[in-house]
């Protein structure tokens, strides 16, 4: 039940908190028939410092390139699950004079992404901490609401879309990316990767996501009200030796972090030994210079209506 709302303004966006009572909880439940019952997520499994470090590699260069063209001096935009700020600073450059305003449920990452602002002297990006799927935003006042690698970790990523579109102006435009794990590739074949994968599925799944959300992104859209949505992809490749050393050595230390560690044991999906043997493979691949990796990503544009 909503019980009350308060409206302020981060820049030239009017930012309106929701409180919810009664136990409720905004946009929860798995919305996505074909998808089984998993269990609730209550942490972040996916590597804790170390996905920082990767989080902090990511710009609108390399993550938002679809995106770039669509934006103007003087928009308004919203980061949904903003991380560390790197890409919603990116961003907040392109359409400076107007506000941006990110939003993620870390309060250690909102101040994150806040102190790099300051040191970047970005002073028209603001972070907060909130909930996708009852963004902190008041109805119809933002012209750009971008998405990156945020829908595969929901479970009920059509609310958390239509939630979105709430705070979109008529015509504004949604821009979501995310990877596709189904569609992987790596060489050389080791079969510890090939373990890698199907832990990290399991763990994913078992958390609530979906790690193939970058195929159903689009259908997400259409399901969540959006008529106008145009679909691409892109890839992430790593291969250069500093590629290599990056994504390789991040994912062997994310593989044997403590939470990631915990969700695999609990669900099931590895022991211990068997994360260090897959520690062990990311090393090794990292320091092969045949070493190639490929994530596949959905994106889309979609427009809501007037």
């Amino acid at each position: 039940m909503l019980l009350g709302r308060h409206d302020y303004s981060v820049g030239m966006i009017t930012v309106g908190m929701k409180m919810v009572g009664d136990g409720g909880e905004a946009g929860g439940g798995n919305d996505t028939p074909e998808r089984q019952e998993t269990a609730p997520r209550t942490g972040h499994a996916f590597g804790g410092e170390h996905l920082q470090r990767v989080l902090t590699w990511r710009t609108a260069v390399n993550s938002a390139a679809y995106l770039l063209p669509h934006l103007a001096p003087g928009l308004t935009l919203v980061d949904v699950r903003s991380g560390p700020g790197t890409v919603a600073l990116d961003l907040a450059r392109r359409v400076a004079p107007g506000a941006v305003l990110g939003v993620d449920p870390s309060a250690v990452a909102v101040e994150q992404a806040t102190g790099l602002a300051a040191a970047g002297g970005v002073h028209n990006a603001r972070f907060t901490v909130g909930d996708v799927h009852a963004l902190p935003v008041a109805d119809a006042s933002v012209d750009i609401v971008h998405a990156h690698q945020v829908l595969q970790h929901l479970d009920a990523p059509v609310a958390a879309l239509q939630e979105i579109g709430r705070i979109l102006k008529p015509g504004g435009i949604l821009a979501a990316r995310d990877a596709d794990y189904g569609a992987v590739a790596w060489y050389p074949k080791l079969p510890g990767l090939a373990r890698w994968l199907q832990v990290y599925r399991a763990v994913h799944e078992f958390t609530g996501g979906d790690p193939d959300a970058g195929r159903a992104v689009k259908a997400w859209a259409r399901q969540a009200g959006f008529d106008i949505v145009t679909a691409s992809a892109s890839v992430w490749c790593f291969s250069s030796a500093v590629e290599r050393e990056w994504w390789g050595e991040s994912w062997a230390a994310r593989t044997i972090d403590a939470e990631f560690t915990t969700v695999a044991i609990e669900s099931g999906a590895a022991r211990l030994c068997d994360l260090h043997e897959i520690s062990d493979a990311w090393h090794r691949w990292a320091a092969d210079p045949d070493g190639w990796f490929a994530v596949p990503h959905g994106e889309i544009i979609a427009v809501r209506p007037p």
